[in-house]
């Protein structure tokens, strides 16, 4: 009986090993009302769900900056007044934002806007599939924000490491789009290939998004990788049903860490 000691040993290790893993929200996404009715769009809304996912048991959150008329934006009083509202809900926690270039098209434009940020996130996501994405870093380290480097594929793996940013960003965010289980797969191994190559010490949180999901938050749970949950991702909770707020999603995620297993 003594691989009973054995297994209870690696149990702990292993819910220790749970127990730092970091659990992002992304609570909106570019998703309408029209989608969920409790998308939160307003910085109120946002407010209220960064509470709301942070009581869950998330570690950090992502959200998309929304003007008042709820789109998309980067510009500076749009950032302000939406980080104002969450950090007064929130104070201390870890808040960052999308710049992804479907907001703004144009890479000088981007950078224009994020120049004269005044009030500031503490990490923002920078897509590496996008033009311009080493200087907007460059820029986002600069102003003393946290760069989360958004890496779709192999070739945005290479880009990254190319940069010279694998010792200075935040985190590396591995995000594919296919909903094809196997392809996710393979695309996610190599984007790791390409990082254990180039030596990069940045912690990794690995997400799908609609029917890839769950699937692949439990990829990362076993590949012992952060991962992401949220209204961004998917409206669904494990079991396919709708969810009725990101903080369920958190917590729905939070039960499938820390179910019992014999590693």
């Amino acid at each position: 009986m003594a691989w009973l000691g054995k297994v209870s040993k690696l149990t702990v290790c292993f819910t220790l090993l749970m127990s730092l893993m970091l659990i992002k929200a992304a609570i909106n996404g570019g998703r309408t009302k029209s989608e969920h009715a409790l998308v939160p769009v307003t910085p109120e809304e946002q407010a209220a769900a960064v509470v709301e996912c942070l009581t869950a048991g998330a570690g950090a959150v992502h959200l998309h900056v929304r003007s008042r008329s709820g789109v998309e934006s980067l510009d500076p009083d749009d950032v302000a007044r939406t980080l104002r509202e969450v950090k007064s809900a929130a104070p201390g926690s870890a808040i960052g934002i999308s710049t992804g270039a479907w907001i703004v098209p144009d890479p000088a434009d981007r950078i224009r806007l994020a120049t004269a940020w005044e009030v500031l996130p503490d990490f923002a996501s920078v897509n590496f599939s996008e033009e311009g994405a080493a200087d907007l870093a460059e820029l986002l380290l600069a102003k003393g924000i946290g760069v989360e480097a958004g890496l779709c594929d192999a070739g945005n793996a290479e880009i990254f490491i190319e940069s010279g940013l694998a010792h200075r960003c935040l985190r590396v965010l591995l995000e594919r789009q296919e909903q094809e289980i196997e392809k996710t797969r393979e695309t996610v191994k190599r984007i790791r290939t390409v990082l254990d190559d180039g030596g990069t010490p940045l912690e990794r949180v690995l997400h799908g998004t609609e029917a890839m999901t769950w699937p692949m938050l439990k990829e990362a749970i076993n590949l012992g990788y952060g991962l992401r949950i949220g209204f961004e991702d998917t409206l669904q909770l494990s079991d396919g049903s709708v969810a009725q707020s990101n903080g369920e999603l958190v917590a729905d995620a939070l039960k499938l860490i820390h179910a019992p297993r014999i590693p």
